[in-house]
């Protein structure tokens, strides 16, 4: 053991759990609770979940819990001395490692758990025990919260119905359609190869949630199995939430390890972490297409690395939605034609998107590929809300060069911030023309609300919904409207925006 060791942090269990059949006693914390007992289990001696110091729970999206790390605790028999909740964000599972190898590189702690699930699909199917109302654990107490915390949406975009994933991220496709000179036709094949090979992924994953091969004409064609979400996503292109899955992840100080006779080969190196978020509200980015915050956090690993991209193995590139993984690839300098797969699971659409917790499945396949290869490297990109946080790491099966150091966080994010801003009217009147759009429909699979980005003459940006005309919303899913001018007019509630032709 060397001093060095002390504040060098490591990875030495993952857990996963991915439970299909259905069972009504099924819960989120049991699941979460079987996670965690597989993550200890797998750094291959007894004893790891008493060594916890400090644990994290990922935010449980139902049922509501008024301390969800105590009722883990309680049910995993431990007593840590911390306990910590997250609020919600896709990006957390990867911000947490960052959270604790710097704490553990300051020899603040030498043991954490990383947790998390969900029990939806068992939700969805109306069974399951307590999955409504809060459970309490009855300590009086409320969880510590790790993380940003924000309301996503602006009352502008809410009054625009700019309120979920599927309204938003959609926006952001017909976006990048606009940069790549894609028509729509040809920028929904392009979606379809890409999540194909996605779901190839998924079929040789066993923790996938689903695993039925698809192809890429599959994926794209509209059918009454494939329904129109938010144009241009069918179906299949949207994460799937609806499943009950869960992962644990064992931190440690190497020292830590080597004193409980963890085997060196089971130990995995986060190489270094960053954190940053966009500017916040959707509608005051100033092209919705690229993500600037990614680029920036990309900078700071690879330097703090020393690696380059394409020094980078194994990929995994948060997948909510096609936009998610283009805006990522585009930021991190991955050309299309790159052979790498960008997914180590199948991604969210096909592994499935079990809540906030996403990102330690992929952390956890991430340390089995390294430990199979101890000279490969690993990348995670993690996601909240409406590409807002963002969380990065880079991992390998060698210390870092110099030791873990943290990254300026302050520093990456008054870069972000110092970039452009665009000035919204909440009241639109005039002359405008469309930046990106997208056309939501019902379960049907009939257009029902049309959402636009747009920008008046004088270059202030508009947020609006067009007439509910079901010809036009037709020719909205499928014909071009990017740059299509039109008038704009704020009705006393909302604007409206009528495409000329």
């Amino acid at each position: 053991m060397t001093n060095t060791e002390k504040t060098t942090p490591i990875l030495v269990g993952a857990g996963q759990v991915t439970a299909r059949e259905p069972d009504t006693e099924r819960t989120p914390i049991g699941l979460i609770a079987d996670a965690a007992r597989a993550a200890a289990a797998d750094c291959g001696v007894a004893g790891v979940l008493g060594q916890i110091q400090s644990l994290t729970c990922l935010n449980i999206l139902a049922p509501a819990h008024s301390d969800a790390p105590a009722n883990l605790t309680q049910c995993l028999g431990i007593d840590p001395g911390e306990r910590f909740y997250t609020p919600i964000g896709g990006n957390m599972g990867q911000w947490l490692v960052g959270y604790y190898a710097d704490r553990i590189a300051a020899g603040e702690l030498d043991c954490a758990l990383i947790a998390g699930g969900e029990a939806l699909a068992t939700q969805m199917r109306g069974k399951g025990a307590s999955l409504s109302g809060v459970i309490d654990n009855a300590t009086g107490e409320r969880p510590r919260l790790l993380g940003d915390d924000r309301e996503p949406t602006n009352a502008t975009e809410k009054r625009h119905g700019l309120d979920l994933p599927i309204q938003i991220y959609p926006l952001f496709e017909q976006a990048l359609r606009g940069r790549y000179g894609h028509g729509p036709v040809e920028h929904r094949q392009m979606l379809g190869e890409l999540y194909a090979r996605f779901n190839a992924v998924a079929v040789s994953n066993p923790q996938a949630w689903r695993r039925e091969p698809l192809s890429a004409a599959d994926i794209a064609g509209r059918t009454p199995q494939n329904r129109m979400v938010g144009a241009p996503y069918t179906k299949h292109m949207n994460a799937i939430i609806a499943v009950d899955q869960a992962a644990a992840l064992v931190m440690m100080s190497a020292a830590k390890a080597r004193q409980l006779g963890i085997d060196p080969e089971r130990w995995v190196y986060p190489l270094a972490a960053a954190n940053a978020h966009e500017r916040w509200f959707v509608s005051e980015r100033a092209d919705v297409s690229r993500s600037p915050a990614i680029a920036a956090c990309g900078e700071r690993l690879f330097a703090a690395s020393g690696l380059a991209i394409d020094d980078i193995d194994h990929i995994d590139l948060y997948s909510c939605f096609p936009s998610a993984v283009q805006m990522a690839r585009d930021a991190l300098g991955i050309t299309a034609q790159d052979p790498r797969p960008l997914t180590v699971t199948g991604g969210l659409a096909y592994h499935g998107g079990p809540g906030n917790n996403y990102c330690t499945h992929a952390i956890a396949e991430i340390m089995a590929r390294i430990r199979a290869d101890r000279s490969a490297a690993g990348l995670v990109s993690g996601v909240g809300w409406y590409m807002s946080k963002h969380s990065l790491g880079l991992y390998g099966g060698r210390p870092p060069t110099g030791g873990w150091r943290p990254i300026d966080t302050a520093g990456l994010q008054a870069e972000i911030d110092a970039g452009p801003v665009v000035d919204v009217v909440e009241q639109a009147e005039g002359k405008g023309r469309i930046e990106t759009y997208t056309v939501m429909h019902d379960r049907t699979d009939r257009p029902a609300m049309g959402i636009v980005l747009g920008r008046l003459s004088d270059g202030r940006r508009f947020v609006a919904n067009t007439p509910t005309d079901s010809d036009l919303l037709d020719a909205m899913t499928n014909e071009e409207f990017l740059d299509r001018t039109g008038l704009v007019h704020n009705d006393g509630k909302r604007n409206l925006f009528a495409p000329d032709g």
